[in-house]
């Protein structure tokens, strides 16, 4: 008899171990792989991603379970196994008082040691390890046991959400998942070796797209090139022989207005033919985007122009600049090397922490790296932006101003743009 009591106690812990290793495996369970076992016909992979996707009902499953086992390994260490103990001790010559809390004492210790390695930790580290593969493999049998347990199941899922709603707790719980938790888990990959370096960057820079209008990321017109279809012949031909860029923008005596672009290569094949190149021919349409669009909405609308550039305009129809496929991806890998020579950095970092930054290094990138928080929506897309709105007009060289405890300096201008600014950390009193 007495070892039918202790196969049964041991019966009933392996079952709890089995119960605690299958709820955290399908709840572990990521569904894009368990999808992917379903598309390659994985035996019990389509009942697992079924119970991974609506767990409420699966953990009242295993719960009801769990309790039922605790219920009957308590009973049998107390009320049997116990009670055995204390009757041996006390035939050892131990007072009844003292055998008997002796007696279940131990016997209730090493339950619970063995129900904590056995029932729960060492099962729930297997879990872990290969919750996908364990979760296939056990969900035929939590299928069967959740089917069983329906009523009583419905009867505590009833329960719950009428407690809740007098909690006050009356709208569905929803599974977000926050752009914090992407970058979090971004991170941890890296620092696991699952992303090679460098890929943390891009993503961030790919999730950045969607933060960004299209002005913060276009070539502003003052770096455009410009061809006035007004101008001389020799005007015109002077101007592309000067421009670095393989597209001009034409315009014709109103530069608010692009008519559209003119691609070098189509001039030079002109040239190459022998004949005098008719600029206004030449001109292909671009698509207009406004300003406001976001950069990520961008790639698609380059995606289906046949020259993979567009004007941007303000929302009174003015003319600001372009926005090209390079444009896009630089904003997401960064700047590319020129022909004058490597890409300026955004930033460098100084011996005594203090920072150099572009004027040009975009605001968000400006914001994440100093900590500093940005109005939304703001009317700016740069650290030049920020300083202008910051000092409420265009400052001289050396002028500074402070604020969210960092302190800013002007150290060069490029005409009325701001291109160097030094940043230091406002020592606290």
């Amino acid at each position: 008899m007495l070892y039918l009591e202790l196969a049964i106690v041991a019966v009933l812990i392996v079952v709890n171990g089995l119960l605690s290793m299958s709820e955290l495996a399908i709840v572990s369970s990521r569904p894009a792989r368990l999808a992917g076992l379903v598309e390659k016909g994985v035996s019990g992979s389509r009942r697992a991603l079924v119970l991974a996707s609506d767990p409420g009902k699966f953990l009242s499953t295993v719960q009801i379970g769990i309790t039922l086992i605790g219920v009957l390994s308590g009973a049998f260490s107390g009320a049997t196994l116990g009670g055995r103990l204390s009757q041996w001790l006390f035939e050892l010559g131990l007072s009844p008082s003292v055998a008997d809390a002796v007696g279940v004492g131990l016997v209730v210790g090493l339950i619970t040691y063995a129900s904590l390695i056995v029932g729960e930790l060492v099962p729930k580290q297997i879990a872990l390890r290969d919750p996908e593969s364990i979760a296939v493999k056990v969900a035929p049998a939590m299928t069967l046991m959740a089917k069983l347990s329906l009523p009583l199941v419905w009867l505590l899922d009833r329960s719950g959400k009428l407690l809740l709603w007098l909690l006050g707790h009356r709208e569905d719980a929803q599974d977000r998942v926050s752009e914090d938790e992407i970058k979090t888990l971004v991170v941890e990959a890296e620092n696991a070796g699952v992303l090679e370096p460098g890929e943390k960057e891009m993503i961030a820079g790919v999730m950045r797209l969607g933060d960004l209008p299209v002005g913060a990321v276009m070539t502003p017109r003052h770096e455009v090139s410009l061809i006035d279809l007004a101008a001389p012949a020799a005007e015109i031909l002077s101007t592309l022989q000067k421009s670095s860029h393989s597209r001009c923008v034409v315009f014709e005596g109103n530069r608010d207005h692009a008519l559209g672009i003119v691609q070098a290569k189509d001039v030079l094949d002109v040239y190459l033919a022998g004949q005098s190149p008719d600029i206004r021919a030449l001109t292909r349409d671009a698509p207009i985007i406004p300003e406001t669009v976001d950069a990520r909405d961008v790639v698609a609308i380059l995606r289906d122009s046949a020259v993979h550039i567009g004007l941007v305009h303000d929302e009174y129809g003015t003319f600001q600049g372009v926005v090209t496929s390079a444009d896009i991806l630089e904003a997401i890998v960064g700047a590319f090397h020129t022909e004058q020579g490597p890409a300026e950095p955004a930033y460098v970092r100084r011996d005594d922490g203090s920072y150099l930054i572009s004027g040009w290094m975009p605001a968000l990138e400006f914001s994440e790296l100093l900590g500093i928080a940005l109005p939304s929506p703001r009317p700016y897309q740069t650290a030049a932006g920020f300083l202008l709105h910051e000092f409420g007009a265009i400052p001289d060289v050396g002028a500074k101003t402070s604020a969210q405890g960092w302190e800013f300096e002007i150290v060069d201008l490029d005409g009325r743009r701001i291109d160097k600014v030094l940043v230091s950390r406002l020592v606290a009193d």
